[in-house]
């Protein structure tokens, strides 16, 4: 007999399955009467768990594996309850609290399979929210790209957001006016150039711009 009263070589075996009360559709399992893992509801089933199942290496690491991917599932539930994410963002975020890997991929296809995550309405949703604020199509572009979106995506989503018929002109406009003021009696070529660079840094360049600058500078 070892010295927890097992026989040598004796597999664990698992001893209870119920609900997870702290985690809604999951399922904690037990192995020698503490607990194991939590896992998703279908991996018991896949995996023909019952009390009395001895646990091989090989099962006792997928189930690992599967209590990671089910931690990580409900990190990303808790995190799209406060807002939404781009996909690459919300991993490169799940990684940095530790979560495995390989855990957060299978952890985000799971929530892409449901449909809680979708760069493409995630994309057009920031330009929609974002242009209101003040941010031009360049600044937009590097805030998406910094967050893993794919450019197609933020293409798409700019040029349906120049299609609605808004006047683009309005907020460059009316932030090329504020700070013009802001600048007061500076020289017109000084204040000119901190105009434009203040709008560039909030994404709007161009020969339009420019035109509208001179219109507001003198």
């Amino acid at each position: 007999m070892s010295g927890d009263g097992q026989r040598p070589g004796r597999l664990p075996v698992v001893t209870a399955i119920g609900p997870d009360p702290r985690r809604a559709g999951a399922v904690r399992i037990e192995v020698d009467r503490a607990p194991f893992a939590s896992v998703a509801q279908d991996v018991v089933a896949a995996e023909q768990l019952a009390p009395g199942r001895a646990l091989d290496e090989t099962l006792r690491s997928r189930l690992s594996l599967e209590a990671d991917i089910e931690g990580a599932f409900r990190t990303v539930l808790k995190a799209l309850e406060r807002r939404s994410f781009a996909r690459a963002d919300l991993g490169r975020r799940l990684r940095r609290k530790g979560h495995a890997p390989a855990a957060v991929d299978a952890a985000l296809e799971r929530a892409a399979a449901l449909r809680l995550l979708d760069d493409a309405g995630f994309a057009l949703n920031y330009v929609e929210t974002r242009s209101g604020r003040g941010r031009g199509p360049l600044r937009l572009t590097r805030d998406l790209l910094a967050m893993g979106v794919d450019r197609r995506l933020i293409d798409r989503a700019l040029a349906a957001h120049a299609a609605d018929g808004v006047d683009r002109s309005a907020v460059p406009l009316s932030l090329a006016s504020k700070r013009a003021a802001q600048l007061g009696d500076l020289p017109r070529e000084i204040k000119r150039r901190r105009v434009l660079a203040y709008l560039a840094r909030r994404g709007f360049t161009g020969r339009e711009v420019g035109d509208m600058v001179r219109k507001v500078v003198g």
